[in-house]
Protein backbone atom coordinates (compact mmCIF):
# COMPACT_ATOMS: atom_id res chain seq x y z
CA UNK A 1 0.00 0.00 0.00
CA UNK A 2 1.11 3.42 -0.45
CA UNK A 3 1.53 6.14 2.17
CA UNK A 4 1.55 9.18 -0.19
CA UNK A 5 -0.85 12.07 1.12
CA UNK A 6 -4.19 11.65 0.06
CA UNK A 7 -5.08 13.31 -3.19
CA UNK A 8 -6.28 16.55 -2.73
CA UNK A 9 -10.18 16.72 -3.38
CA UNK A 10 -11.63 18.61 -6.25
CA UNK A 11 -13.12 22.06 -6.09
CA UNK A 12 -15.60 23.44 -8.32
CA UNK A 13 -14.64 26.27 -9.90
CA UNK A 14 -17.96 28.33 -8.51
CA UNK A 15 -15.85 27.62 -5.25
CA UNK A 16 -12.59 28.19 -6.19
CA UNK A 17 -12.86 31.96 -7.38
CA UNK A 18 -15.70 32.75 -5.01
CA UNK A 19 -14.49 36.15 -3.83
CA UNK A 20 -13.25 37.20 -0.43
CA UNK A 21 -12.51 40.88 -0.52
CA UNK A 22 -14.66 43.65 -2.33
CA UNK A 23 -12.16 43.94 -5.52
CA UNK A 24 -12.69 40.43 -6.25
CA UNK A 25 -16.56 41.43 -6.96
CA UNK A 26 -17.43 42.12 -10.63
CA UNK A 27 -19.78 44.40 -12.07
CA UNK A 28 -20.96 45.59 -8.39
CA UNK A 29 -19.37 48.63 -8.76
CA UNK A 30 -22.13 50.52 -7.40
CA UNK A 31 -22.27 48.32 -4.47
CA UNK A 32 -18.27 48.03 -3.39
CA UNK A 33 -18.38 52.04 -3.31
CA UNK A 34 -21.16 52.58 -0.84
CA UNK A 35 -20.00 49.55 1.08
CA UNK A 36 -16.30 51.26 0.84
CA UNK A 37 -17.75 54.61 2.09
CA UNK A 38 -19.37 53.61 4.50
CA UNK A 39 -16.69 51.44 6.29
CA UNK A 40 -13.98 54.11 5.96
CA UNK A 41 -16.19 56.62 7.40
CA UNK A 42 -17.58 54.45 10.38
CA UNK A 43 -21.28 55.18 9.42
CA UNK A 44 -22.34 51.40 9.68
CA UNK A 45 -25.89 50.18 9.03
CA UNK A 46 -27.03 47.93 11.74
CA UNK A 47 -29.02 45.88 9.06
CA UNK A 48 -28.39 45.17 5.54
CA UNK A 49 -30.41 43.38 2.56
CA UNK A 50 -28.78 42.13 -0.72
CA UNK A 51 -31.40 41.49 -3.29
CA UNK A 52 -30.66 40.20 -6.81
CA UNK A 53 -31.15 37.25 -9.08
CA UNK A 54 -29.53 33.38 -7.93
CA UNK A 55 -25.96 33.23 -8.62
CA UNK A 56 -25.08 37.35 -8.48
CA UNK A 57 -22.61 37.17 -5.33
CA UNK A 58 -25.61 37.72 -2.42
CA UNK A 59 -24.00 35.62 0.12
CA UNK A 60 -20.60 35.93 -0.93
CA UNK A 61 -20.66 39.74 -0.35
CA UNK A 62 -22.61 38.83 2.93
CA UNK A 63 -19.33 37.13 4.02
CA UNK A 64 -16.88 40.01 2.88
CA UNK A 65 -19.11 42.09 5.28
CA UNK A 66 -18.10 40.38 7.89
CA UNK A 67 -14.69 39.85 7.12
CA UNK A 68 -14.16 43.68 6.56
CA UNK A 69 -15.77 44.31 9.95
CA UNK A 70 -13.95 41.84 11.74
CA UNK A 71 -10.60 41.69 10.33
CA UNK A 72 -8.13 42.89 12.52
CA UNK A 73 -4.86 43.16 10.05
CA UNK A 74 -1.37 41.01 10.14
CA UNK A 75 -0.61 42.83 13.46
CA UNK A 76 -3.68 42.48 15.21
CA UNK A 77 -4.42 45.95 15.72
CA UNK A 78 -6.10 46.82 12.70
CA UNK A 79 -9.95 48.00 12.80
CA UNK A 80 -12.90 47.50 10.05
CA UNK A 81 -11.05 47.98 6.68
CA UNK A 82 -12.28 47.48 2.94
CA UNK A 83 -9.52 45.54 1.86
CA UNK A 84 -9.70 42.45 4.71
CA UNK A 85 -6.40 41.18 5.22
CA UNK A 86 -6.89 37.35 4.75
CA UNK A 87 -4.56 36.44 6.99
CA UNK A 88 -5.48 37.11 10.31
CA UNK A 89 -7.43 34.86 12.78
CA UNK A 90 -10.87 36.52 11.74
CA UNK A 91 -10.55 36.68 8.32
CA UNK A 92 -9.32 32.66 7.71
CA UNK A 93 -11.88 31.51 10.21
CA UNK A 94 -14.57 33.32 8.19
CA UNK A 95 -13.05 31.56 4.77
CA UNK A 96 -13.58 28.63 6.47
CA UNK A 97 -17.19 28.86 7.53
CA UNK A 98 -15.85 27.80 10.97
CA UNK A 99 -16.28 31.73 12.96
CA UNK A 100 -18.00 31.16 16.17
CA UNK A 101 -19.21 35.00 15.92
CA UNK A 102 -20.65 34.93 11.90
CA UNK A 103 -23.75 32.70 12.03
CA UNK A 104 -25.56 31.77 8.97
CA UNK A 105 -29.24 30.02 8.76
CA UNK A 106 -30.68 29.16 5.83
CA UNK A 107 -34.51 30.67 5.97
CA UNK A 108 -35.51 28.11 3.59
CA UNK A 109 -35.57 25.86 5.97
CA UNK A 110 -35.63 27.15 9.00
CA UNK A 111 -38.69 29.51 8.79
CA UNK A 112 -40.35 29.68 12.18
CA UNK A 113 -40.70 31.76 15.22
CA UNK A 114 -38.76 29.63 17.24
CA UNK A 115 -35.42 29.70 15.02
CA UNK A 116 -35.49 33.39 15.31
CA UNK A 117 -36.47 32.80 19.31
CA UNK A 118 -33.08 31.33 19.17
CA UNK A 119 -31.33 34.44 17.18
CA UNK A 120 -33.20 36.61 19.58
CA UNK A 121 -31.75 35.31 23.20
CA UNK A 122 -28.34 35.04 21.57
CA UNK A 123 -28.57 38.54 20.50
CA UNK A 124 -28.08 39.54 24.35
CA UNK A 125 -24.52 37.96 24.69
CA UNK A 126 -21.26 39.91 23.36
CA UNK A 127 -19.47 38.49 20.71
CA UNK A 128 -16.61 35.46 21.52
CA UNK A 129 -13.46 36.89 19.82
CA UNK A 130 -14.46 38.93 17.28
CA UNK A 131 -15.66 42.89 16.58
CA UNK A 132 -18.94 42.15 16.21
CA UNK A 133 -21.82 39.41 15.90
CA UNK A 134 -22.81 38.53 12.62
CA UNK A 135 -25.97 37.12 11.43
CA UNK A 136 -26.44 35.82 7.65
CA UNK A 137 -29.71 34.92 7.04
CA UNK A 138 -30.12 33.64 3.17
CA UNK A 139 -33.00 33.60 1.80
CA UNK A 140 -35.10 35.78 4.02
CA UNK A 141 -38.03 36.08 2.33
CA UNK A 142 -39.30 32.41 3.20
CA UNK A 143 -39.80 33.15 7.29
CA UNK A 144 -42.79 33.02 8.33
CA UNK A 145 -44.97 36.09 9.44
CA UNK A 146 -44.48 35.54 13.22
CA UNK A 147 -41.04 35.18 12.60
CA UNK A 148 -40.35 38.36 11.16
CA UNK A 149 -43.16 39.61 13.79
CA UNK A 150 -40.68 38.71 16.36
CA UNK A 151 -37.68 39.76 14.77
CA UNK A 152 -39.20 43.47 13.99
CA UNK A 153 -38.55 44.94 17.82
CA UNK A 154 -34.67 43.34 17.85
CA UNK A 155 -33.91 44.52 14.05
CA UNK A 156 -35.03 47.83 14.92
CA UNK A 157 -33.12 48.64 18.38
CA UNK A 158 -30.19 45.70 18.14
CA UNK A 159 -27.26 46.21 20.43
CA UNK A 160 -23.84 47.99 18.87
CA UNK A 161 -22.12 44.63 19.16
CA UNK A 162 -24.93 43.22 16.31
CA UNK A 163 -25.11 43.44 12.79
CA UNK A 164 -27.56 41.36 10.50
CA UNK A 165 -27.43 40.71 6.73
CA UNK A 166 -30.28 39.48 5.39
CA UNK A 167 -30.05 37.82 1.49
CA UNK A 168 -33.52 37.08 -0.67
CA UNK A 169 -34.16 36.58 -4.45
CA UNK A 170 -37.57 37.79 -3.91
CA UNK A 171 -37.37 41.26 -2.07
CA UNK A 172 -41.24 41.83 -2.74
CA UNK A 173 -42.08 39.31 -0.09
CA UNK A 174 -40.51 40.90 2.77
CA UNK A 175 -42.86 42.95 4.93
CA UNK A 176 -42.45 46.50 4.62
CA UNK A 177 -41.87 46.94 8.27
CA UNK A 178 -38.71 44.78 7.95
CA UNK A 179 -36.98 46.33 4.95
CA UNK A 180 -37.55 49.79 6.23
CA UNK A 181 -34.92 49.01 9.28
CA UNK A 182 -32.49 48.00 6.94
CA UNK A 183 -30.38 49.80 4.54
CA UNK A 184 -31.19 47.86 0.80
CA UNK A 185 -28.29 46.85 -1.78
CA UNK A 186 -29.77 45.60 -5.16
CA UNK A 187 -27.00 43.49 -6.55
CA UNK A 188 -27.23 43.69 -10.45
CA UNK A 189 -27.03 41.12 -13.44
CA UNK A 190 -23.59 41.11 -14.32
CA UNK A 191 -22.79 42.17 -17.79
CA UNK A 192 -22.15 39.38 -20.79
CA UNK A 193 -18.97 40.88 -21.69
CA UNK A 194 -17.62 41.42 -18.09
CA UNK A 195 -18.56 38.06 -17.21
CA UNK A 196 -16.74 36.60 -20.40
CA UNK A 197 -13.26 38.14 -19.34
CA UNK A 198 -13.65 37.07 -16.20
CA UNK A 199 -14.19 33.32 -17.10
CA UNK A 200 -11.26 33.74 -19.92
CA UNK A 201 -9.20 34.99 -16.56
CA UNK A 202 -9.94 31.77 -14.91
CA UNK A 203 -9.62 29.47 -17.93
CA UNK A 204 -5.79 31.14 -18.38
CA UNK A 205 -5.47 30.56 -14.09
CA UNK A 206 -6.96 26.62 -15.23
CA UNK A 207 -4.88 26.33 -17.52
CA UNK A 208 -7.71 25.43 -20.23
CA UNK A 209 -7.54 27.03 -24.11
CA UNK A 210 -11.32 28.45 -24.71
CA UNK A 211 -12.30 29.90 -28.01
CA UNK A 212 -13.40 33.24 -27.82
CA UNK A 213 -16.82 32.41 -29.59
CA UNK A 214 -17.33 29.69 -27.06
CA UNK A 215 -16.85 31.78 -24.19
CA UNK A 216 -19.40 34.43 -25.01
CA UNK A 217 -21.97 31.10 -25.17
CA UNK A 218 -21.22 30.19 -21.36
CA UNK A 219 -21.38 34.33 -20.54
CA UNK A 220 -24.76 34.41 -22.68
CA UNK A 221 -26.06 31.35 -21.11
CA UNK A 222 -25.18 32.25 -17.54
CA UNK A 223 -27.92 35.23 -17.79
CA UNK A 224 -25.79 37.19 -15.68
CA UNK A 225 -24.84 35.02 -12.99
CA UNK A 226 -21.70 34.32 -11.83
CA UNK A 227 -22.13 31.07 -9.95
CA UNK A 228 -24.23 29.69 -13.36
CA UNK A 229 -21.86 31.04 -15.55
CA UNK A 230 -18.97 29.22 -13.68
CA UNK A 231 -20.54 25.78 -13.36
CA UNK A 232 -20.90 25.97 -16.88
CA UNK A 233 -17.25 26.95 -17.87
CA UNK A 234 -16.62 24.17 -15.65
CA UNK A 235 -18.38 21.83 -17.28
CA UNK A 236 -17.55 22.45 -20.43
CA UNK A 237 -13.79 22.58 -19.54
CA UNK A 238 -14.17 18.76 -18.70
CA UNK A 239 -16.40 18.29 -22.12
CA UNK A 240 -13.50 19.82 -23.96
CA UNK A 241 -10.70 18.14 -22.12
CA UNK A 242 -8.93 21.10 -22.14
CA UNK A 243 -9.67 22.37 -25.58
CA UNK A 244 -12.62 23.86 -25.86
CA UNK A 245 -14.48 25.18 -28.95
CA UNK A 246 -17.99 27.13 -29.83
CA UNK A 247 -19.49 23.61 -31.66
CA UNK A 248 -18.69 21.74 -28.23
CA UNK A 249 -20.45 24.73 -25.92
CA UNK A 250 -23.23 24.41 -28.49
CA UNK A 251 -23.32 20.56 -27.86
CA UNK A 252 -23.37 21.04 -24.46
CA UNK A 253 -26.20 23.68 -24.22
CA UNK A 254 -28.19 21.95 -26.54
CA UNK A 255 -27.98 25.41 -28.75
CA UNK A 256 -27.82 25.58 -32.66
CA UNK A 257 -25.51 27.23 -34.95
CA UNK A 258 -25.85 30.44 -34.93
CA UNK A 259 -25.62 30.66 -38.97
CA UNK A 260 -28.33 27.80 -39.09
CA UNK A 261 -30.79 29.77 -36.60
CA UNK A 262 -30.26 32.86 -39.47
CA UNK A 263 -31.19 30.42 -42.33
CA UNK A 264 -34.15 28.81 -40.62
CA UNK A 265 -34.98 32.09 -39.69
CA UNK A 266 -34.57 33.08 -43.53
CA UNK A 267 -36.16 30.77 -44.90
CA UNK A 268 -39.41 30.92 -42.32
CA UNK A 269 -39.66 34.35 -43.51
CA UNK A 270 -39.72 33.43 -46.76
CA UNK A 271 -42.46 31.15 -46.86
CA UNK A 272 -40.09 28.23 -47.70
CA UNK A 273 -41.84 25.73 -45.12
CA UNK A 274 -40.02 22.30 -46.73
CA UNK A 275 -36.86 24.16 -46.35
CA UNK A 276 -37.31 25.31 -42.98
CA UNK A 277 -38.70 22.00 -41.68
CA UNK A 278 -35.74 20.08 -43.15
CA UNK A 279 -33.53 22.36 -41.01
CA UNK A 280 -35.61 22.44 -37.97
CA UNK A 281 -35.04 18.18 -38.33
CA UNK A 282 -31.41 18.24 -38.99
CA UNK A 283 -30.92 20.59 -35.81
CA UNK A 284 -33.11 18.43 -33.24
CA UNK A 285 -30.95 14.90 -34.80
CA UNK A 286 -27.55 17.35 -34.02
CA UNK A 287 -29.41 17.62 -30.55
CA UNK A 288 -30.59 21.10 -30.65
CA UNK A 289 -33.86 21.34 -27.94
CA UNK A 290 -37.14 22.47 -30.16
CA UNK A 291 -37.51 25.57 -27.02
CA UNK A 292 -34.60 26.54 -27.54
CA UNK A 293 -34.61 26.87 -31.09
CA UNK A 294 -37.50 28.96 -31.10
CA UNK A 295 -35.88 31.17 -27.79
CA UNK A 296 -32.61 31.30 -30.49
CA UNK A 297 -35.12 32.80 -32.89
CA UNK A 298 -36.96 35.20 -30.59
CA UNK A 299 -33.21 36.56 -29.74
CA UNK A 300 -32.98 36.92 -33.57
CA UNK A 301 -35.93 38.78 -33.99
CA UNK A 302 -35.01 41.04 -31.12
CA UNK A 303 -31.87 41.62 -32.58
CA UNK A 304 -33.49 42.29 -36.28
CA UNK A 305 -35.52 44.83 -34.58
CA UNK A 306 -32.93 46.58 -32.78
CA UNK A 307 -31.26 46.64 -36.27
CA UNK A 308 -34.42 48.14 -37.93
CA UNK A 309 -35.19 50.93 -35.44
CA UNK A 310 -31.24 51.79 -34.07
CA UNK A 311 -28.43 50.49 -36.78
CA UNK A 312 -25.95 52.05 -34.52
CA UNK A 313 -26.85 48.86 -32.73
CA UNK A 314 -24.50 46.66 -34.88
CA UNK A 315 -21.09 48.09 -33.99
CA UNK A 316 -21.98 46.63 -30.02
CA UNK A 317 -18.85 44.95 -29.15
CA UNK A 318 -20.30 41.31 -28.16
CA UNK A 319 -22.32 41.32 -31.53
CA UNK A 320 -20.44 38.82 -34.34
CA UNK A 321 -19.36 38.86 -37.46
CA UNK A 322 -22.54 36.86 -38.57
CA UNK A 323 -25.00 39.14 -36.73
CA UNK A 324 -23.36 42.04 -38.07
CA UNK A 325 -23.43 41.20 -41.98
CA UNK A 326 -26.31 39.00 -41.86
CA UNK A 327 -28.04 41.04 -39.76
CA UNK A 328 -28.05 44.02 -41.46
CA UNK A 329 -29.01 42.19 -44.43
CA UNK A 330 -32.12 40.88 -42.78
CA UNK A 331 -33.39 43.89 -41.49
CA UNK A 332 -33.16 45.51 -44.52
CA UNK A 333 -35.42 43.65 -46.20
CA UNK A 334 -37.95 42.79 -43.44
CA UNK A 335 -40.40 45.22 -42.29
CA UNK A 336 -41.28 46.25 -38.71
CA UNK A 337 -44.75 45.10 -38.99
CA UNK A 338 -43.34 41.93 -40.01
CA UNK A 339 -40.67 41.46 -37.42
CA UNK A 340 -43.71 42.33 -34.44
CA UNK A 341 -45.53 39.96 -35.83
CA UNK A 342 -43.06 37.12 -35.80
CA UNK A 343 -42.31 37.97 -32.64
CA UNK A 344 -45.36 37.20 -31.42
CA UNK A 345 -46.13 34.24 -33.07
CA UNK A 346 -42.92 32.61 -31.84
CA UNK A 347 -43.55 33.82 -28.69
CA UNK A 348 -47.05 31.59 -28.49
CA UNK A 349 -45.00 28.86 -30.46
CA UNK A 350 -42.16 29.10 -27.67
CA UNK A 351 -44.78 28.97 -24.70
CA UNK A 352 -46.80 25.61 -26.78
CA UNK A 353 -43.72 23.82 -27.55
CA UNK A 354 -42.66 24.30 -23.36
CA UNK A 355 -45.71 23.13 -22.54
CA UNK A 356 -46.62 20.41 -24.87
CA UNK A 357 -46.24 16.28 -24.88
CA UNK A 358 -44.31 16.50 -28.13
CA UNK A 359 -42.17 19.40 -28.15
CA UNK A 360 -40.44 18.96 -31.64
CA UNK A 361 -44.33 18.78 -33.61
CA UNK A 362 -45.31 22.30 -31.16
CA UNK A 363 -42.22 23.89 -32.72
CA UNK A 364 -42.77 22.55 -36.35
CA UNK A 365 -46.48 24.06 -36.30
CA UNK A 366 -45.49 27.53 -34.72
CA UNK A 367 -43.01 27.37 -38.12
CA UNK A 368 -45.59 26.79 -40.30
CA UNK A 369 -48.05 29.52 -39.31
CA UNK A 370 -45.15 31.66 -38.99
CA UNK A 371 -44.20 30.84 -42.43
CA UNK A 372 -47.75 31.16 -43.85
CA UNK A 373 -48.31 34.40 -41.85
CA UNK A 374 -44.74 36.08 -43.60
CA UNK A 375 -46.55 35.69 -47.23
CA UNK A 376 -49.48 37.68 -45.59
CA UNK A 377 -49.75 41.45 -46.16
CA UNK A 378 -49.60 43.92 -43.36
CA UNK A 379 -52.85 45.79 -42.64
CA UNK A 380 -51.34 49.03 -43.47
CA UNK A 381 -50.62 47.18 -47.21
CA UNK A 382 -53.86 46.23 -47.27
CA UNK A 383 -55.28 49.39 -46.83
CA UNK A 384 -52.89 50.90 -49.48
CA UNK A 385 -53.91 48.04 -51.97
CA UNK A 386 -58.06 48.84 -51.10
CA UNK A 387 -57.09 52.58 -51.77
CA UNK A 388 -55.31 52.32 -55.01
CA UNK A 389 -57.65 49.74 -56.75
CA UNK A 390 -60.97 49.94 -55.04
CA UNK A 391 -63.14 46.47 -55.67
CA UNK A 392 -66.22 46.98 -58.55
CA UNK A 393 -69.53 46.53 -57.37
CA UNK A 394 -70.67 43.26 -58.85
CA UNK A 395 -73.88 43.42 -60.82
CA UNK A 396 -76.67 40.84 -59.46
CA UNK A 397 -76.88 37.56 -61.00
CA UNK A 398 -79.42 36.61 -63.59
CA UNK A 399 -82.31 34.12 -62.72
CA UNK A 400 -80.35 31.40 -64.60
CA UNK A 401 -77.38 31.77 -63.60
CA UNK A 402 -75.84 34.09 -65.52
CA UNK A 403 -74.27 36.95 -64.64
CA UNK A 404 -73.77 40.53 -65.92
CA UNK A 405 -73.89 40.24 -69.24
CA UNK A 406 -76.47 40.49 -72.16
CA UNK A 407 -79.30 38.08 -72.69
CA UNK A 408 -80.05 36.95 -76.37
CA UNK A 409 -83.96 36.02 -76.61
CA UNK A 410 -87.23 37.14 -75.79
CA UNK A 411 -89.36 36.05 -73.01
CA UNK A 412 -89.38 37.14 -69.32
CA UNK A 413 -88.09 41.32 -69.09
CA UNK A 414 -90.25 41.48 -65.73
CA UNK A 415 -87.06 42.58 -64.15
CA UNK A 416 -84.66 44.01 -67.07
CA UNK A 417 -85.34 46.77 -69.51
CA UNK A 418 -84.81 45.19 -73.16
CA UNK A 419 -83.59 47.15 -76.46
CA UNK A 420 -85.08 45.03 -80.14
CA UNK A 421 -82.05 44.81 -82.34
CA UNK A 422 -83.12 42.62 -84.53
CA UNK A 423 -85.69 41.59 -86.78
CA UNK A 424 -89.68 41.04 -86.61
CA UNK A 425 -91.14 38.42 -84.38
CA UNK A 426 -89.47 35.77 -82.23
CA UNK A 427 -86.55 35.41 -84.68
CA UNK A 428 -85.59 38.93 -82.89
CA UNK A 429 -82.05 39.50 -80.77
CA UNK A 430 -83.28 41.67 -78.44
CA UNK A 431 -80.10 42.69 -75.76
CA UNK A 432 -81.14 43.15 -72.21
CA UNK A 433 -79.54 45.38 -69.35
CA UNK A 434 -79.45 43.95 -65.83
CA UNK A 435 -80.94 46.77 -63.75
CA UNK A 436 -79.26 47.51 -60.30
CA UNK A 437 -81.12 45.97 -57.55
CA UNK A 438 -83.11 48.29 -55.81
CA UNK A 439 -81.85 49.66 -52.92
CA UNK A 440 -83.42 49.43 -49.37
CA UNK A 441 -85.06 52.75 -47.90
CA UNK A 442 -82.64 54.56 -45.19
CA UNK A 443 -83.41 53.90 -42.14
CA UNK A 444 -84.92 57.17 -40.58
CA UNK A 445 -83.26 57.69 -36.85
CA UNK A 446 -84.83 59.96 -34.54
CA UNK A 447 -83.73 63.68 -34.48
CA UNK A 448 -80.77 64.56 -31.89
CA UNK A 449 -82.37 65.31 -28.42
CA UNK A 450 -81.78 69.11 -27.68
CA UNK A 451 -81.99 69.01 -23.79
CA UNK A 452 -82.66 66.30 -20.74
CA UNK A 453 -86.59 66.72 -20.99
CA UNK A 454 -86.52 65.56 -24.94
CA UNK A 455 -84.00 62.95 -24.29
CA UNK A 456 -86.52 61.69 -21.35
CA UNK A 457 -89.23 62.27 -24.07
CA UNK A 458 -87.43 60.05 -26.38
CA UNK A 459 -87.21 57.44 -23.60
CA UNK A 460 -91.02 57.57 -23.16
CA UNK A 461 -91.46 57.31 -27.26
CA UNK A 462 -89.26 54.47 -27.58
CA UNK A 463 -91.30 52.40 -24.43
CA UNK A 464 -88.83 52.42 -21.64
CA UNK A 465 -91.14 53.86 -19.22
CA UNK A 466 -88.71 52.90 -16.28
CA UNK A 467 -85.90 55.16 -17.64
CA UNK A 468 -87.55 57.90 -18.77
CA UNK A 469 -89.18 58.09 -14.94
CA UNK A 470 -85.69 58.35 -13.67
CA UNK A 471 -84.40 60.66 -15.87
CA UNK A 472 -87.30 63.05 -14.92
CA UNK A 473 -86.93 62.41 -11.38
CA UNK A 474 -83.60 61.06 -10.06
CA UNK A 475 -81.11 63.16 -11.75
CA UNK A 476 -80.08 66.78 -11.58
CA UNK A 477 -78.83 68.04 -14.69
CA UNK A 478 -75.36 69.87 -14.94
CA UNK A 479 -74.79 70.04 -18.43
CA UNK A 480 -76.02 69.35 -22.06
CA UNK A 481 -75.00 69.34 -25.31
CA UNK A 482 -75.25 67.38 -28.33
CA UNK A 483 -73.77 63.58 -27.81
CA UNK A 484 -72.74 64.95 -24.17
CA UNK A 485 -74.91 64.84 -21.07
CA UNK A 486 -73.64 65.70 -16.91
CA UNK A 487 -75.94 64.89 -14.62
CA UNK A 488 -75.75 64.33 -10.67
CA UNK A 489 -77.45 61.40 -9.50
CA UNK A 490 -79.77 60.47 -6.89
CA UNK A 491 -78.68 57.42 -4.92
CA UNK A 492 -81.86 55.33 -5.57
CA UNK A 493 -80.83 55.47 -9.57
CA UNK A 494 -79.78 52.75 -11.17
CA UNK A 495 -75.98 52.30 -11.22
CA UNK A 496 -75.98 51.54 -14.55
CA UNK A 497 -78.22 54.08 -15.73
CA UNK A 498 -75.35 56.77 -17.16
CA UNK A 499 -73.81 53.92 -19.26
CA UNK A 500 -77.24 52.39 -20.24
CA UNK A 501 -78.61 56.02 -21.23
CA UNK A 502 -75.52 56.50 -23.58
CA UNK A 503 -75.57 52.84 -25.56
CA UNK A 504 -79.31 53.51 -26.43
CA UNK A 505 -79.05 57.26 -27.29
CA UNK A 506 -75.79 55.91 -29.52
CA UNK A 507 -78.17 53.49 -31.09
CA UNK A 508 -81.16 55.57 -31.67
CA UNK A 509 -79.27 58.59 -32.73
CA UNK A 510 -76.66 57.24 -34.82
CA UNK A 511 -74.41 59.06 -32.74
CA UNK A 512 -72.03 58.51 -30.09
CA UNK A 513 -72.94 59.91 -26.43
CA UNK A 514 -71.38 60.02 -23.54
CA UNK A 515 -72.71 60.31 -20.00
CA UNK A 516 -71.08 61.21 -16.91
CA UNK A 517 -71.81 61.27 -13.32
CA UNK A 518 -70.36 65.36 -11.78
CA UNK A 519 -70.77 66.07 -8.50
CA UNK A 520 -68.53 69.42 -8.20
CA UNK A 521 -70.27 71.41 -10.72
CA UNK A 522 -73.47 73.25 -9.70
CA UNK A 523 -77.04 70.98 -11.16
CA UNK A 524 -79.97 72.19 -11.89
CA UNK A 525 -83.28 70.60 -9.90
CA UNK A 526 -84.52 67.37 -11.48
CA UNK A 527 -87.55 67.68 -14.46
CA UNK A 528 -89.93 66.84 -12.22
CA UNK A 529 -88.83 69.39 -9.99
CA UNK A 530 -88.61 71.78 -13.05
CA UNK A 531 -91.73 71.32 -13.78
CA UNK A 532 -93.50 71.43 -10.06
CA UNK A 533 -92.00 74.76 -9.95
CA UNK A 534 -93.67 76.19 -13.38
CA UNK A 535 -97.09 74.86 -12.30
CA UNK A 536 -96.72 76.77 -8.90
CA UNK A 537 -95.47 80.00 -10.43
CA UNK A 538 -98.86 79.66 -13.22
CA UNK A 539 -100.53 79.60 -10.34
CA UNK A 540 -99.39 82.07 -8.83
CA UNK A 541 -99.74 84.47 -11.47
CA UNK A 542 -103.18 83.46 -11.96
CA UNK A 543 -103.84 84.22 -8.50
CA UNK A 544 -102.80 87.93 -8.71
CA UNK A 545 -105.53 88.31 -11.66
CA UNK A 546 -107.76 90.71 -11.28
CA UNK A 547 -110.72 88.40 -12.26
CA UNK A 548 -109.64 85.75 -10.71
CA UNK A 549 -108.60 87.59 -7.31
CA UNK A 550 -112.85 88.92 -7.53
CA UNK A 551 -113.92 84.94 -8.03
CA UNK A 552 -111.80 84.10 -4.82
CA UNK A 553 -113.02 87.06 -2.88
CA UNK A 554 -116.85 86.01 -3.90
CA UNK A 555 -116.23 82.39 -3.55
CA UNK A 556 -114.53 81.65 0.27
CA UNK A 557 -112.87 78.87 0.39
CA UNK A 558 -111.98 78.04 -3.54
CA UNK A 559 -109.07 77.23 -5.09
CA UNK A 560 -107.04 77.03 -8.01
CA UNK A 561 -106.67 73.31 -9.58
CA UNK A 562 -105.25 73.94 -12.56
CA UNK A 563 -103.90 76.50 -15.10
CA UNK A 564 -104.50 75.84 -18.52
CA UNK A 565 -102.87 77.84 -21.78
CA UNK A 566 -106.15 78.47 -23.98
CA UNK A 567 -105.91 77.99 -27.59
CA UNK A 568 -105.49 81.58 -28.99
CA UNK A 569 -108.53 83.27 -30.46
CA UNK A 570 -109.51 83.50 -34.15
CA UNK A 571 -109.09 87.06 -35.73
CA UNK A 572 -112.59 88.26 -36.71
CA UNK A 573 -110.91 88.68 -40.34
CA UNK A 574 -110.18 85.15 -40.63
CA UNK A 575 -113.72 84.23 -39.36
CA UNK A 576 -116.14 82.81 -42.33
CA UNK A 577 -118.84 84.52 -43.95
CA UNK A 578 -121.94 84.27 -41.62
CA UNK A 579 -125.45 84.21 -43.28
CA UNK A 580 -127.45 87.62 -42.67
CA UNK A 581 -130.26 85.54 -41.03
CA UNK A 582 -127.24 85.34 -38.10
CA UNK A 583 -126.29 88.93 -37.77
CA UNK A 584 -129.71 90.07 -37.55
CA UNK A 585 -129.89 92.77 -35.05
CA UNK A 586 -133.41 91.68 -33.64
CA UNK A 587 -131.69 87.80 -32.61
CA UNK A 588 -128.85 90.23 -30.74
CA UNK A 589 -130.44 92.67 -28.81
CA UNK A 590 -128.23 95.34 -27.83
CA UNK A 591 -125.15 93.78 -30.27
CA UNK A 592 -124.52 97.72 -30.95
CA UNK A 593 -123.20 98.20 -27.87
CA UNK A 594 -120.83 95.64 -27.76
Amino acid sequence: MSDGPAPTPYRVLARKYRPTDFAGLIGQEALVRTLSNAIQSGRLAHAFVLTGVRGVGKTTTARIIARALNCVGIDGKGGPTIEPCGVCEHCRAIAEDRHVDILEMDAASRTGVNDIREIIEGVRYRPTSARFKIYIIDEVHMLSTAAFNALLKTLEEPPEHVKFVFATTEIRKIPVTVLSRCQRFDLRRVEMDVLAKHFAAIAVKEGAEIEEAALKLVARAADGSVRDGLSLLDQAISHGAGLVTEAQVRDMLGLADRARVFDLLDAVMKGEIAPALDQMADQYAAGADPAVVLQDMLELVHWLTRLKVTPDAAEAATASETERVRGRQMADGLSLAALTRAWQMLLKGLAETRNAHNPLQAAEMAVVRLAYAAELPTPAELVEQLRANPPSPQPPRGPGGGGGGGFVGGGGADAVSGQHVGGNGSGGATAFKMQPAPQAAPVQLPAMPASLAEVAALFAEKREGIIAVQLRTQVNPVSFEAGRIEWRQHSTAAADLAPKVARMLSEWTGRRWTVSLNTSDPSEPTLAEQEAGAELRRRQDAAEHPLVKAVLDAFPGAAIEAVRQLEPEIPVEAMPDEPESMMDPEMFPGEEDL
